[in-house]
């Protein structure tokens, strides 16, 4: 099987699928071909849906746990706050590399990997890096907490001396760190390396790899719970819910795993395709809500499955590629909706029943990765423009502008916003 795109590459072959695509289209016959077989939008609002959605426990007092990217297990990427702009900057942490998928947090410890493979742990109040590590060369993924164990759990795409300027993956890892000290409690070898956010649940972790490979290990020592073989690369981080892992791949296809077991309790496959060649790839993460399963594809759509049987409840056209993620959230005065960037350049605003577009804002340039809520607000951040935005959830009008940003905007503690630029964290404290 032919290696998977790394980091560095994969951003560069959005680019050239557009361009290799739009030419095939315009060669010969092929424009009517597309047009006669180009998917479209579709709508099935009966299928399962409920308009509530588990939310995780309160954290308990001086414990605040942000253990997964995307928030909670279920990846809703809505976070309840009650803090909303403006900001001041309070302390700027350099890390002079590409961080592309933001931190996660426990008490009041960030942990980070960066594109280069070297993690670091930052204490939230002060911005002081209280250690360092360099289990491996190339990553792209957020790290996993498990405060049960001690351990912070990070995905690597490779460890070959050299990865991080040749960007390609290959003799990767998987390392458990020690979340006080840093040193490398086990690692696990996955040779064609992952950049798949983790999660941590009673006691095992679970990840995907670029050979479509999902692993299930024991947390505390790395051992093999159970391995399950999708048809396609697994990019996208799993979600979970009522004992169920989610989770798509590059074939096109969504599965819905048993958590415990590793059984497979439905898979489907999508019928959008990229300019009526094929499937669509899943580089994004799932949100799990309303009794769904919210994905964006490169097919240029956003699907929502039944989370009990895989049935198609609707599927949305955007104007280009969807490697963002969605976040999903009950809105006061709107319902439940669900948001997700596009790299037509807009963020939408879908009904979470019927995927009926709400509010579009159009953000100027590419919106790459995933949105994040918080409180009433909701953060993305902006290939062209360099910049994170905060918009109203309800109406999608802009409250927050920062001149830094590329991925993905950040995570909060409830008092303060911790915001991903480009190469830099920083802390934003509400103002009076």
């Amino acid at each position: 099987m032919a290696p998977m795109p790394s980091p560095g590459s994969r951003r560069s072959l959005r680019r050239g699928l557009v361009a290799v695509a739009v030419l095939a289209v315009l060669a010969g016959g092929a424009v009517a071909y597309v047009l006669l077989h180009a998917p479209g939008n579709v709508s099935h609002p009966s299928v399962d849906f409920t308009s509530t959605t588990p939310k995780p426990p309160p954290p308990r007092p001086n414990h605040f746990d942000w253990p997964v990217y995307g928030y909670d297990l279920a990846r809703t990427r809505s976070f309840p706050a009650s803090i909303r702009p403006h900001f001041r900057m309070g302390w700027k942490f350099q890390d002079y590399v590409l961080v592309e998928l933001p931190p996660v947090m426990y008490a009041t410890t960030l942990y980070l990997i960066d594109n280069y493979g070297s993690a670091k742990a930052i204490d939230a109040r002060t911005g002081r890096k209280l250690w360092e590590a360099h289990p491996g060369t190339l990553a792209a993924a957020s790290p996993a907490t498990d405060p049960k164990d001690g351990l912070v759990m990070m995905p690597l795409l490779s460890t070959n001396p050299g990865a991080m300027f040749t960007g390609a993956p290959g003799n990767g890892r998987f390392v458990a760190l020690s979340m006080r000290t840093g040193k490398t409690v086990w690692s696990h070898p996955v040779p064609p390396g992952s950049e798949t956010s983790p999660l941590v649940w009673h006691g095992i972790v679970y990840f995907g790899s670029q050979d479509g490979t999902v692993y299930a290990l024991r947390a505390a020592n790395g051992a093999t719970v159970w391995t399950y073989h999708a048809s396609g690369a697994v990019k996208g981080g799993p979600s979970l819910a009522n004992g169920r892992l989610y989770f798509g791949d590059y074939a096109g296809r969504t599965y819905a795993l048993d958590a415990l077991t590793g059984h497979q309790v439905w898979a489907v496959s999508t019928s959008g395709t990229n300019f009526g060649f094929g499937s669509g790839n899943f580089y994004s993460s799932p949100a799990i809500a309303f009794g769904r399963v919210y994905m964006g594809n490169t097919d240029h759509f956003v699907y929502s499955f039944s989370a009990r049987t895989g049935q198609l409840a609707w599927r949305t056209g955007t104007g280009a590629y969807v490697y963002s993620s969605p976040a999903a959230e009950n809105v006061p005065g709107l319902g439940p909706t669900v948001y997700i960037g596009s790299y037509d350049g807009n963020l939408y605003a879908l009904d979470a029943r019927s995927g009926s577009v709400r509010w579009t804002h159009n953000s100027g340039g590419a919106i790459d990765g995933s949105p994040q809520i918080i409180g009433n607000v909701v953060y993305f951040s902006n290939l062209r423009t360099k910049a994170t935005t905060g918009v109203d959830v309800r109406t999608g009008r802009t409250v927050f502008s920062f001149v830094d940003g590329r991925f993905n905007p950040g995570i909060s503690d409830g008092h303060d916003v911790y915001l991903v630029g480009y190469s830099n964290l920083y802390q934003m404290i509400p103002s009076p």
